[in-house]
């Protein structure tokens, strides 16, 4: 056994000096090669590597995955109209260049996320300075966004970082001018309710005197309709009349004078001052209308 243990230990140190030798990219990582403190090379293809054993030369790993920047507290960013809006961001971004970014943070991921932090919180004040309120929150919300990214990746680019998106993910109004933005959405909804209860007035009355004018031309034409006909019907009434007249006089005096009867004592209790021989009373006693004897008036 005490033969075999030098040849143990030998095939242990031969065994891990071979370990040391190699090394293993994953596809998650990027990997620098140091020598003697320097980076000789940089690896971002997943595979297995040789190198000198320390301290020759030594590997340092850094993520290239797709990493999240999310704000813990919403940032106080003030508007043009010097009104503060509490803001709720997040950053997705990547290592892009692992040599320059391990040149300005090292291996440390704190201090990237501390940078990009800052400058986020730059370009946000930035391009919500300028802007209104209705702006941030609705119309140029979009813009914003893309301005962010565009300026945190110009200057995020020379460290080695690749900005992929950002996103505002909460926009809030501050305590101290809610009420205030309520109050005045309160007034811009009244002022359109009155509007439109001004529209409706002002539509009502329209649609009533249209209605008011066309009551009165149907009114009238059926007047002039009704006076034609009633024209035509006493033009035939009086032509029947003549006719009538022209056959037999005595008896067109007698219906005459029976209507005359009828109209005149239509209702109970009238009463008639006349002389009993006049003519209203030819009729009266003898039905061939001749003279009547004396009579008492009624």
């Amino acid at each position: 056994m005490q033969r075999f243990f030098p040849v143990l230990v030998g095939l242990l140190v031969v065994i891990a000096v071979l370990s040391s030798c190699m090394f293993i990219v994953r596809e998650r990582d990027s990997a620098l090669l140091f020598a003697l403190g320097e980076v000789r090379e940089t690896i971002t293809k997943p595979g297995l590597y040789f190198k000198y054993p320390p301290p020759f030369e030594n590997v340092v790993y850094l993520d290239k995955r797709l990493q999240t920047i999310e704000t813990r507290d919403p940032e106080r960013i003030q508007t043009a109209e010097k009104k503060n809006l509490l803001i709720d961001s997040f950053v997705k971004w990547r290592i892009s260049d692992p040599r320059q970014y391990y040149v300005t943070f090292g291996a440390n991921s704190s201090a990237a996320v501390e940078r990009l932090q800052a400058q986020i919180r730059d370009a946000l004040n930035a391009a919500v300075n300028v802007r209104t309120v209705k702006q941030v929150v609705s119309s140029d919300r979009d813009t914003i966004m893309k301005e962010i990214q565009t300026s945190v990746a110009r200057r995020a680019s020379p460290l080695g970082v690749d900005v992929v998106d950002v996103r505002l993910r909460r926009i809030d109004f501050a305590p101290e001018i809610s009420e205030s933005v309520y109050r005045r959405m309160e007034a811009e909804r009244k002022q359109e309710a009155n509007r439109l209860r001004a529209t409706g007035a002002a539509d009502s009355e329209r649609i009533r005197a249209e209605a008011d004018r066309k009551r009165l031309e149907i009114l009238a034409k059926a007047y002039a309709e009704a006076q034609a006909t009633r024209g035509e019907g006493d033009a035939q009434a009086a032509a029947i009349y003549a006719k009538s007249y022209g056959r037999n006089e005595e008896f067109y005096s007698f219906y005459k004078s029976l209507e005359a009867y009828r109209s005149s004592f239509a209702e109970q209790g009238n009463t008639l001052v006349l002389s009993p021989d006049s003519e209203f009373f030819r009729f009266w006693n003898d039905a061939r209308g001749g003279a009547l004897d004396a009579a008492p008036a009624r």
